[in-house]
C-alpha cells in the first residue's frame, strides 16, 4: 500500500519550513491570497521555497487571483504546484499552464463527483471545510460526505491536527492530508507561526495511520 502524502500549509518563516522538512513532509504551502492572516508575497514565497531540498514540493495557494498575480508567483517559485481555492473555473485553473490542485469546499449540496468531472485536469482535489474565508478555519467537515469512486486523488484538509488525523486517514483513505492551523503554536501572536513539535507529531500520526491500514490489508500471495 502506498503511504499518505503530507502537506503543511500557511508557512511564513524559514524555521517552520525547516521543521516541516525535518518531519518528513512531501509539500509545503505558501498562501498568496492577501485576505489571509498567513499571506506572504510572491517574493517572500520565493525566499522560503529556496530553503526546500529536492523532492519537497512548494505549493502556491491563490483565491480568485488575477493572471498577473499568478504569473508573479510562478516566476518567484518556478517549480511550484498551484492550488486554487476560490471560484476559479477549469479554464482559469488551466490558464497558467501549470499542474494544479483544486479546492472543493464541502458545502451542503456539493456534488463532489460532478465537481471532479468538471476539474478533470486537476492533479488532485483538496477537500476543505466550507467556512467563512478560505482555508485554515480549524473546523472539520463531515467525512462521511466524501463519496466512493472520486475519479482523482483526494487531499483531505479542514481542521486536521495530530489528534484526529489518524481517524481521518482511516476513514477517508486520501492520497494526501493537508494541515495548517492544526500545527500552529497556540501562543503565537499571529497566524502562520507553526510549532515544530506539533508538525512532528502530525507526521508521526499519519505514519501510524498508514501502518494500521497496512496491517488491515492481507499481503498478496504469488500463485
Amino acid at each position: 500500500m502506498s503511504r499518505t502524502r503530507i502537506k503543511v500549509c500557511g508557512l511564513t518563516r524559514e524555521a517552520d519550513v525547516a521543521a516541516a522538512v525535518a518531519a518528513g513532509v512531501d509539500a509545503v504551502g505558501f498562501v498568496l491570497w492577501p485576505g489571509s492572516g498567513r499571506h506572504v508575497s510572491a517574493a517572500r514565497a520565493g525566499e522560503l521555497a529556496r530553503a526546500l531540498p529536492p523532492f519537497v514540493t512548494p505549493v502556491l495557494l491563490f483565491v480568485d487571483a488575477a493572471p498577473d498575480e499568478i504569473a508573479a508567483g510562478v516566476a518567484a517559485v518556478p517549480g511550484a504546484l498551484l492550488q486554487f481555492h476560490g471560484n476559479e473555473t477549469p479554464t482559469q485553473c488551466e490558464a497558467a499552464g501549470r499542474p494544479y490542485l483544486r479546492a472543493a469546499r464541502m458545502a451542503e449540496g456539493l456534488d463532489l463527483l460532478d465537481f471532479a468531472r468538471r476539474f478533470s485536469s486537476a492533479q488532485a482535489l483538496l477537500l476543505d471545510t466550507h467556512a467563512e474565508g478560505y482555508g485554515g478555519s480549524g473546523k472539520v467537515f463531515d467525512w462521511s460526505r466524501v463519496p466512493a469512486g472520486v475519479p482523482c486523488p483526494v487531499v483531505l484538509s479542514g481542521g486536521l491536527n495530530p489528534a484526529n488525523v489518524i481517524d481521518g486517514v482511516l476513514r477517508v483513505r486520501p492520497f494526501a492530508v493537508d494541515v495548517s492551523s492544526g500545527v500552529e503554536s497556540p501562543d503565537a501572536p499571529r497566524k502562520g507561526i507553526k510549532d515544530a513539535t506539533l508538525i512532528r507529531r502530525f507526521c508521526e500520526a499519519v505514519r501510524e495511520a498508514d501502518e494500521r491500514l497496512a496491517r488491515s490489508i492481507p499481503a498478496s500471495r504469488d500463485t
